[in-house]
């Protein structure tokens, strides 16, 4: 049965009828209204109701295991909401059923009576209340009294008191069923208090939890990107009751929805692919949950829609994305300072780098025992989807030492789990950008081996380019940066010693190595490497990196393609310890340019790239079609880009120029240290500008020279560029 949305939303909009009504009874209609529109299955009622024993119990489900890795409760409560959900569905044949009645309140009199608790506070204080509101709501007064008496402070655990109703997603969540709560008692007064909490949830609490002012979002003081997760739970609760309370007197601020709007589409959409798909740089431990391949929902701008005309047309964009009705047209390019996650979009790829710091850890714990494996995935992880299924589900089978973007240490075996979650090294950590173009930095220190490599990343229309330099180790392990593994699909092409050849199925150390073609997706060397090629099956199960009951023990197997440069036992050559300024031992290095969406025949065209720098000093690229270079300085330097054009920085930064006709025309900068309030570059030429409140010029007529001191954003801005057109 298909039910849409947008016939709430119409009922919503008629004004008139909020007005003649009681405002507290027009909202409850609406949130019954919202339930009702889950479709039933009436196949599956009937098997509930086949299955069910006679005290209202279910068989098969483990009643005793109420551990954080199982509460298999959940399958009882999600089995009561769906027979409450058909009881009152009028196109299912239990409508009304008197035997179905009965059978609801006997599984619910078993609930009640032994008052299930779990050790994860999220179901008693989440899941278990809002089952048990929404039967409630759905039922009505067809539930036993003593019954809904008895489950109301088992709702109660949802309030704003509890122990997970901590500033975030999970505050507003929560919120939200307390609210439902009230309408079921008919606490009016409670209820006008309630939406003034969640209307205040929404605001900036950068440093701490919640929405950061680069539109991330942080549940945990960890201050690790979970804008997918509870990020995202958080959007989508406001904008639930933003709809629900619209044109009442409970109605949220116009000044709160348009920076939910603003969060959403800046934020989150931006975090996905296309901002249609999930982008797996987001993910924490959700990267354990087997996922189906399906566009986020449309609920969330929907109903926002239907509560402001802020930036309506691209909520309508997203809203057609996400229905197939268009193709993308978007490019950007965003740094979460914040977060330290950047991404970049054309119209046929996304891609994402994520990152950590001394001011940010490099990713989530385990809770739960889900992410068993993930330590090395904030590690410059540099994930690619045209399509957005390239990783669908890979995870089983994943070699988790050789994710892509990364330089990691081959160890025989990754450390604990409980050895997961660690505090960054180094400062320099950042991305310059002007929002279409950009380059990221990172200084990497592995906090789990001491592993070193200068890592950067360089963004253009067609393809990126990828450097490393500085790549150090004191383990007797190799040391191994890995360009990408995903799905195999489809032939791989190797052009080597001028001779291309499509590979046999197998893992292949190869030499000389010009370019690599796997689905679409072109990997060049500018300097012929070499590289090693896997194209094999891979097995292992779900229960591996998720040790949930649900999780599975069958053994899965996929055919994978992986793509990595093996650097070799201590690759600089001696013991470590090294001081970058000296350069004394060998300098490591790797570079390779990624071209998406590349035609197998054009491999070998010239793409205009000139890689003008690779050192442990100072990385950068100059994209002669666009005349775009970037820059990232490790240390003050000073850069020669052609014969009339030389950069040097008093400190390390990142730096983009673009140059039409041997012109500066637009200078960005960024703090990837986050310690300086202003910049001092010496640059060629004249430079002068309008804006003097960013910019200040003194030009030296003797060297041809201007010296600039560029103010930089300070305080939750810190590590956003600068952009001064000339």
């Amino acid at each position: 049965m298909k039910l849409k949305f947008f016939c709430l939303l119409v009922i919503f909009a008629s004004s008139g009828v909020v007005s003649a009504q009681n405002d507290f009874e027009v909202v409850k209609q609406r949130v019954v209204s919202q339930i009702m529109n889950t479709p039933v299955n009436d196949t599956t009622i009937a098997e509930i109701i086949k299955t069910i024993d006679k005290d209202g119990s279910w068989p098969g489900i483990d009643y005793v295991d109420v551990s954080r890795t199982g509460f298999e409760h959940r399958k009882h409560l999600s089995n009561l909401v769906e027979m409450s959900l058909a009881f009152n569905n009028k196109e299912s044949r239990f409508h009304k059923s008197k035997e179905l009645k009965q059978l609801i309140n006997l599984s619910l009199k078993y609930w009640c009576d032994h008052d299930f608790i779990c050790d994860n506070w999220w179901f008693n204080q989440i899941f278990t209340p809002a089952s048990l509101v929404t039967v409630l709501l759905v039922m009505d007064n067809n539930v036993d009294p003593e019954l809904a008496e008895k489950a109301i402070p088992m709702i109660g655990r949802a309030h704003l008191e509890a122990s997970g109703a901590r500033q975030s997603g999970d505050r507003i969540k929560i919120g939200g069923i307390a609210a439902k709560k009230v309408l079921v008692v008919g606490d009016e007064i409670q209820f006008e208090q309630l939406m003034k909490v969640i209307n205040d949830e929404i605001r900036f609490t950068t440093g701490d939890r919640g929405m950061q002012h680069d539109y991330s979002f942080h549940h945990r003081t960890d201050r690790v990107n979970t804008t997918y997760s509870y990020g995202t739970g958080y959007a989508d609760a406001f904008a639930e009751w933003a709809v629900y309370v619209t044109g009442t007197k409970y109605a949220f601020s116009y000044d709160k929805i348009e920076q939910l709007v603003d969060y959403y589409l800046d934020g989150i959409c931006k975090q996905s692919v296309y901002g249609i798909y999930p982008e797996k740089g987001v993910v924490n431990r959700g990267i354990s949950r087997k996922e189906t391949f399906q566009p986020y929902s449309t609920a969330t701008p929907e109903r926002l829609l239907a509560a402001t005309d802020y930036r309506k047309e691209e909520l309508e964009e997203i809203i057609n994305l996400r229905k197939g009705k268009v193709k993308p047209t978007s490019s950007f390019a965003k740094f979460f300072w914040q977060t330290e996650h950047f991404v970049f979009q054309r119209p046929g790829f996304y891609t994402s780098v994520r990152m950590f710091s001394v001011r940010n850890r490099n990713m989530e714990q385990p809770h739960n025992l889900e992410g068993l494996k993930n330590h090395h995935r904030g590690d410059g992880t540099n994930y690619l989807s045209i399509k957005g299924d390239e990783y669908l589900n890979i995870w089983p089978v994943y070699d988790w030492q050789k994710i892509p973007g990364t330089t990691v240490l081959q160890k025989p075996d990754l450390p604990s789990e409980r050895e997961i979650q660690k505090d960054g090294f180094t400062d320099f950590v950042g991305a310059v950008t002007d929002g279409l173009y950009g380059a990221a930095g990172f200084d990497f220190i592995s906090p789990h081996d001491y592993t070193k490599a200068r890592k950067s990343w360089f963004f253009f229309d067609k393809e990126y380019v990828c450097l490393g330099a500085g790549i150090e180790s004191t383990s007797g392990f190799p040391v191994a940066t890995t360009m990408n593994q995903s799905h195999l699909r489809g032939d791989i092409v190797v052009a080597a010693n001028t001779n291309e050849t499509k590979i046999t199925v197998g893992k292949h150390e190869m030499n000389n190595v010009s370019w690599v073609y796997h689905n679409g997706t072109g990997y060049i060397f500018p300097e012929p490497a070499g590289i090693h090629v896997s194209n094999t099956e891979e097995s292992g199960t779900w229960y591996d990196i998720n040790k949930q009951s649900s999780s599975s023990k069958e053994l899965v197997k996929k055919d994978v393609f992986k793509l990595w440069i093996d650097h070799g036992v201590r690759p600089q050559g001696r013991l470590g310890g090294l001081i970058n300024e000296t350069m004394i031992a060998k300098d490591v290095k790797y570079q390779y340019i990624v071209v998406p969406n590349a035609d197998l025949e054009h491999m070998d065209d010239e793409r205009g790239i000139n890689i003008i720098a690779n050192n442990r000093l100072m990385q950068a690229v100059m994209h002669t079609e666009s005349g775009i270079c970037q820059i990232i300085f490790y240390q003050a330097g000073e850069l020669m880009i052609s014969d009339n054009l030389v950069i040097s920085l008093a400190s390390p930064g990142a730096v983009m120029v673009k140059i039409v006709d041997e012109v500066v025309k637009e200078i960005s900068v960024a703090d990837p240290t986050r310690k300086l309030s202003r910049l001092l570059m010496k640059i060629s030429g004249n430079i002068n500008t309008n804006d003097k409140d960013l910019l200040r010029s003194v030009f030296d007529s003797e060297k041809m020279m201007s010296d600039l001191t560029i103010d930089l954003p300070t305080g939750f801005f810190a590590g956003q560029s600068v952009i001064i057109e000339f």
